[in-house]
């Protein structure tokens, strides 16, 4: 199996440094030209993809839909796939979150989806689609943080402090172990 991780586009929230969590940001014009590169790239590579799979949130939905448009492939829709809930600490800036909660603001916001909430639903999803989908191509377009926490949780290894919005994480399943193929990609946002 190999799954193709893709953090959703940019939107206005992004570039305003504001955490969206949970709350449904649609991508902004930058973010819809973004997917539109990543799905040209990927219409020609000869590798091909079985379908798209995403967030029901917009920004991953509205990416999902660009790219399984493009390459021609099935969208599934999984809410296992959202954000990590950031709770009370969702639409604000860091600055605002350091003088809320602290430097330690990740640990503290007290409303927030743990880390290993976010793991344990991950996990739920990547067994699930793995067992039906086995053998399967598929683009996994979902959001930073999530992203960040499955990369912990398949313990590829990579570095995951920093996601790029629109980069692409190859993994393939080698018996139990997921391998990273390619990680943080942006090469086509360059072209």
């Amino acid at each position: 199996m190999r799954l193709g991780w893709i953090r959703h586009g940019l939107t206005a929230w992004n570039q305003a440094g504001k955490i969206q969590g949970t709350t449904d940001i649609p991508l902004n014009v930058e973010g819809e030209r973004q997917a539109r590169l990543l799905a040209d790239r990927l219409s020609r590579e000869p590798a091909t993809w079985d379908g798209v799979v995403s967030s029901d949130l917009m920004r991953a939905s509205k990416t999902a839909s660009i790219l399984a448009d493009r390459l021609r492939i099935p969208l599934l829709v999984d809410d296992r796939l959202r954000e990590r809930s950031f709770g009370s600490a969702e639409g604000t800036t860091e600055a605002e979150r350091l003088a809320r909660w602290g430097a330690d603001w990740r640990r503290r916001v007290p409303d927030q989806e743990t880390d290993a909430a976010v793991r344990a639903r991950g996990m739920a999803f990547v067994e699930a689609f793995s067992d039906s989908h086995a053998g399967g191509r598929w683009l996994v377009v979902t959001h930073g943080s999530f992203l960040a926490q499955m990369l912990q949780a398949l313990r590829t290894g990579v570095d995951d402090r920093h996601i790029s919005n629109l980069s692409l994480t190859i993994l393939e399943r080698e018996d139990t172990e997921w391998v990273p193929v390619l990680h943080n990609c942006t090469a086509h946002l360059r072209e």
